[in-house]
């Protein structure tokens, strides 16, 4: 736990915050830039990101006012509301992730070896609600 929180506050202070955003929104960023048509059903993002309705609710007002997201709805129902991508969201993830992966492996870097991160990413991989392939090392 002391581990993970550290990485959030490095990553917070060196990384995203310089962008104006926190780790929660980054997370959404990289949830919907993931997704064809850069855009989530507002309820599936609130579940991956492990937000209440409302806490996904004020997390994508922020970002709606940043003009990072915009919110559209489903043609076939009218309950249905995505949290959409825009063109400066993309922008926003793409200049972030090199950033964010390069922050994290130079933490990393510090501690472990390259077979150690390795095989950390396997063993984490492996762990219930981590989503196939998240843990790889990229490239």
């Amino acid at each position: 736990m002391r581990a993970q929180a550290l990485l959030r506050r490095e990553l917070q202070s060196e990384v995203l915050a310089p962008h104006g955003l926190t780790i929660n929104d980054f997370e959404c960023l990289v949830q919907l830039s993931r997704e064809d048509g850069f855009r989530l059903r507002r309820v599936d993002l609130a579940e991956r990101l492990t937000l209440s309705a409302s806490g996904v609710t004020r997390l994508l007002d922020g970002l709606e006012a940043a003009g990072l997201v915009q919110k559209a709805q489903c043609s076939s129902d009218a309950r249905v509301t995505y949290a959409v991508l825009t063109e400066p969201g993309v922008a926003t993830v793409e200049e972030l992730r090199a950033d964010h992966v390069e922050q994290i492996r130079s933490i990393f870097r510090d501690s472990l070896d390259d077979d150690e991160v390795a095989q950390l990413a396997e063993l984490l991989g492996r762990l219930p609600g981590v989503e196939e392939g998240l843990c790889a090392a990229e490239g």
